[in-house]
């Protein structure tokens, strides 16, 4: 049986105190028996020492290896607490494994949140950001500087909607929300604040940009739409009721031959209106089905031709072509004439100079050098041009130049809206180029290959400054 601490020191205790026992028997001098003992003890002590040194250093050594996990070599004196020391590896086995369960979740947790396109952010209950997802981090770096782990949040986002909504959440502890909110140039987000049990929230920050544009789009569409319908039928109204008041004092034919005219243009109005819109929808929604397929450049330029030819002696324009791309483009004819028309149109309407009596236009399809997988077409004007601020606006629906004389042309504002849906539908681009006084160009590129393009390219090929 293994002896413990305890009972080396008892059996040297025991052994020292016979020895001075035996001493004063033999000797019988009390002085001399004081030394004797004085030395014993010294003794006892000096040898009791480096055991007691020697077990701390191994109870040292024993705790250091069950700190990292290592086997623990036990010295003999302790074996009696092998139990102890198996209950305690056992523990501390179990707390490592409960830290790195906790580490992986938090890992998994970051992660995810990274991953999300919404910026997060989490803050203690003084308002100081705990943690931020990446997402936050680069909304931050773009607009205010930077996002660090025990700063303010005042002192990163100074946006007054946002902090009056973080401010709400760890109030009130209740639910909060703000939208639309200008945290960067073009952007708008929602921020919403939830608070968290233990104190402090979370902030979401959702980037609601294009949502806000499509509902703003939405609501000008329907006061576009209502606006444009009413105008017709305002006219139509009038003068079917100065027909009908007219019944006791007849009219004369010349002025009935008038208000019926009348009546027509503001249907036909009314019926291109409707055709247009129909028709973008049909675009936007994708229901109606185009087929690219390949077709000779010379026979879209034929079909075009063709179906502008009533357009442009009505409007007293003239219409040059001049086709120097060879081979074929891979569209769908009918959408390209569609495209052609618009844009033809567009140039009667708008094109007519101060000092001409119609409109002169010109339409081309070439190739240019380093784009062989293209042919850029053009329909040019010599107007009065457009001003560069409205350039970018050009092809949203019903926007305007000048509104006035778009009344009078009778155009509807979607022609350019619908041939742009169309071009980029068939992986084509479509632009504008324009110079005050020296009229203005609109171009659009179709592909020569049913693969290999790039369905929306963001690189213009170089055009010639419209003089």
């Amino acid at each position: 049986m293994k002896r413990s601490l305890f009972l080396q020191i008892l059996v040297r205790a025991a052994v020292a105190c016979i020895i001075l026992c035996a001493a004063l028997l033999l000797t019988r001098d009390l002085w001399l028996g004081i030394l004797m003992a004085l030395t014993v003890s010294v003794l006892l002590a000096a040898s009791i020492v480096p055991l007691c040194r020697q077990d701390e250093a191994a109870l040292e050594a024993a705790v250091l290896a069950l700190g990292e996990g290592r086997e623990i070599q036990l010295n003999p004196v302790f074996s009696e607490h092998d139990r102890l020391a198996t209950t305690i590896r056992s523990a501390s086995d179990d707390v490592q494994r409960s830290f790195a369960v906790s580490a992986e979740r938090r890992e998994k947790l970051e992660a995810l949140l990274d991953s999300m396109q919404d910026a997060v952010t989490s803050i203690d209950s003084a308002g100081r950001i705990i943690w931020a997802n990446k997402a936050m981090q680069r909304l931050v770096v773009d607009s205010f500087g930077s996002v660090r782990a025990g700063h303010s949040l005042v002192q990163t986002i100074r946006a007054p909607e946002v902090l009056d909504c973080v401010h709400v959440a760890l109030e009130t502890r209740k639910y909060s929300e703000r939208r639309p909110v200008s945290l960067a140039p073009g952007r708008v987000f929602a921020v919403s604040a939830s608070p968290m049990p233990e104190g402090g929230a979370v902030v979401i920050l959702r980037d609601v940009t294009r949502i806000e544009q499509v509902e703003r789009t939405q609501t000008e569409f329907v006061a576009n739409v209502s606006h444009e319908l009413r105008t017709p039928l305002t006219s139509i109204q009038g003068y079917v009721e100065m027909l009908l008041e007219s019944e006791g004092a007849p009219l004369s034919a010349a002025s009935e031959h008038e208000f019926l005219l009348a009546i027509l243009k503001s249907a036909r109005r009314m019926g291109r209106l409707t055709d247009d819109l129909l028709a973008l929808a049909r675009v936007e929604s994708g229901e109606q089905k185009l087929e690219p397929r390949p077709i000779a450049v010379a026979a879209l330029i034929g079909e075009t031709e063709a179906a502008v030819t009533g357009v442009v002696k009505e409007k007293g324009g003239t219409l040059e072509i001049n086709v120097t791309a060879e081979g074929e483009v891979v569209a769908d004819m009918d959408a390209v004439v569609q495209i052609l028309s618009n844009l033809i149109e567009n140039a009667l309407n708008y094109g007519r100079a101060a000092s001409a009596s119609g409109a002169r236009v010109q339409l081309t399809a070439e190739r240019l050098p380093g784009y062989p997988q293209e042919v850029r077409f053009r329909v040019r004007d010599f107007g009065n041009g457009i001003p560069w601020e409205h350039l970018g606006r050009l092809f949203e629906r019903f926007y305007r130049v000048d509104k006035a004389r778009s009344r009078e042309s009778g155009g509807t504002g979607l022609g350019l809206a619908i041939a742009k849906h169309l071009v980029e539908s068939q992986r084509g681009r479509i632009w504008v180029e324009s110079e005050l006084g020296h009229g203005s160009s609109f171009y659009f590129t179709l592909p020569t290959q049913l693969s290999g393009m790039p369905l929306a390219a963001t690189e213009v090929p170089p055009a010639p400054l419209v003089k």
